[in-house]
């Protein structure tokens, strides 16, 4: 998605072109075929749900054909990760690849060992301590719970963005709130959960016995391979975030 002359554009393909995805279905195919992608438009050329899908039915909210709404369902599928690991932007690491992303993000730390070293800010801190006791959180309910917002700390979407960029938080689903007879209401919102509650501490930490940058390497070696195109340069502002 791109701005220009300050109208939002939305860049995609023909129902009827061999490179659209049609389904929820078909991306996560997708997804696990390719092993990330991110959501929008970005420096690589065509590698982004975007970009593989029909522009006009982005929000149009018929979950049969709405990417938008495709990824409330991929989110919650528990096959594929769901968060702002990108570029600080919205993308899909599918649960193969999330072992290599975890390690090369974190550089080998757990949460506890990041701040034991003093590599962990103390908003990232009182984020992360609400995940001992929870599960699954709602976006609403971990900002309130940290002390952000009114009269207190400010910078949550920066720093619960920071955790997600580093894996050690994602996106499960997107639910509505319940008011306090229990019936649903608004729009679903975030509900996020450490990705070792989803797939398992083992699974997601199982590359930490290798060097990160041979993490790194793989999924570089591996984004070539899909798209030959992709510059060293690309790949890099990809996997850390900024230019290079």
């Amino acid at each position: 998605m791109g701005n220009e002359n300050g109208t939002w554009i939305m860049y995609g393909v023909d129902w009827n072109d061999p490179e659209c995805i049609h389904t929820v279905h078909e991306a996560i195919d997708y997804i696990n075929e390719t092993g990330f992608l991110p959501l929008f438009k970005n420096d690589i050329p065509g590698f982004s749900l975007e970009e593989r899908t029909v522009s006009s039915y982005w929000w149009c909210g018929d979950s049969k054909v709405d990417p938008w709404e495709w990824r409330e369902i991929i989110a919650r599928s528990k096959e594929v990760a769901y968060g702002k690991f990108f570029e600080k932007k919205a993308g899909f690491i599918s649960k193969k690849w999330l072992p290599y992303f975890a390690n090369l993000r974190r550089d080998g730390y757990d949460f506890d060992a990041l701040w034991d070293d003093e590599k962990a800010s103390r908003r990232q801190k009182k984020i992360m301590d609400l995940f001992e006791e929870d599960g699954e959180i709602f976006s609403n309910e971990i900002k309130a719970r940290a002390g952000f917002g009114k009269g207190g700390d400010k910078g949550f979407e920066g720093t619960i963005t920071d955790l997600q960029m580093k894996t050690y938080l994602c996106v499960k689903d997107f639910r509505q709130r319940k008011n306090k007879k229990g019936e649903f209401y608004g729009w679903p919102i975030a509900v996020y959960s450490k990705p070792e509650a989803i797939w398992s501490y083992e699974y997601v930490t199982s590359r930490y016995g290798e060097n990160p940058e041979d993490s790194g390497k793989a999924i570089s070696d591996h984004i070539k391979e899909i798209y030959p195109v992709t510059t060293d340069s690309q790949i890099k502002r990809l996997l850390i975030g900024r230019r290079v």
